[in-house]
């Protein structure tokens, strides 16, 4: 299976501790999705978002400066006992925070959608919980 990487970087308008929170933290982690979040805080420890689609376990954890993770999607093509390493840095640039995302090992036919996927399912929802405390709507992120 020929596999590819995606790299993405996104400026939030919060501390660096509170978008790391936003990923890390299980009710957080559900309300900017509006699905289902288990989210283990602890190296080796697993999680599951939106509701199941996605799977996996923490790698490596530095509190408000990066998140490793291994992550097995439930997409066409994408084998089962497949992982991506997703790994999300964290930069605290004055009242900002830089995320530089990078995802290895994505299945070459994942690749477009998953890319589109980051954007719409993570970084616009999380920016207007930031701003507003509450989930984007379907309609809203649709216009993205």
């Amino acid at each position: 299976m020929e596999t590819k990487s995606i790299r993405q970087t996104v400026t939030f308008d919060a501390p660096a501790q509170k978008v790391y929170d936003l990923i890390m933290e299980q009710k957080k982690h559900s309300a900017f999705t509006g699905s289902k979040v288990i989210m283990s805080k602890k190296v080796k420890g697993k999680f599951d978002v939106f509701d199941g689609y996605c799977h996996g376990y923490n790698i490596e954890l530095i509190e408000g400066e990066k998140i490793v993770q291994a992550w097995n999607f439930k997409e066409e093509g994408w084998p089962e006992d497949h992982y991506s390493i997703c790994t999300f840095h964290f930069k605290q640039e004055g009242d900002k925070t830089q995320l530089t995302f990078t995802q290895h090992g994505v299945p070459e036919n994942n690749v477009e959608s998953l890319k589109h996927g980051w954007k719409q399912f993570y970084w616009t929802p999380m920016k207007a919980y930031l701003k507003t405390g509450i989930r984007q709507t379907s309609q809203m992120m649709a216009n993205a």
